[in-house]
């Protein structure tokens, strides 16, 4: 069975890509919490975070660090929190999100809507301060 992100992966499903490698892809959220939410994904399709294998974990949080650089870099934030919930998607990933205050990673709050021409800025902005 094929994801929304591994047909995002196999460019069945377009999406506002930050930064990719062999085995890893970040794009943004299009239902965010935040400007500048961001997704980080290993393209091996793997329901559960912890059932990566150690090396492919490892690799996807060190990838999510260099990711998370540039998202502080390109939107002005305190840090840049993490969450895991993996529960909508069938897909391990990682949710990246610029924070001021602990109440910017509520889930439950409404999602931010931006226009595509938003989203390809905000995209482009911090894929350019990723090194």
């Amino acid at each position: 069975m094929s994801t929304i992100f591994s047909k995002i992966v196999n460019g069945e499903i377009p999406c506002y890509k930050i930064a990719e490698n062999d085995n890893f892809l970040a794009f943004l959220d299009i239902f965010p919490i935040a400007k500048g939410h961001v997704l980080v994904i290993p393209k091996k399709e793997t329901d559960y975070l912890f059932d990566l294998e150690d090396q492919d974990l490892s690799e996807l949080i060190l990838f999510s660090k260099t990711v998370a650089a540039g998202l502080k870099n390109a939107i002005p934030c305190r840090k840049v929190g993490v969450a895991v919930l993996g529960l909508e998607v069938a897909h391990a990933h990682i949710h990246l999100i610029p924070l001021n205050s602990e109440s910017d990673i509520n889930f439950l709050k409404p999602k931010l809507k931006f226009s595509s021409g938003e989203f390809v800025e905000i995209a482009a902005k911090i894929s350019k301060e990723i090194i």
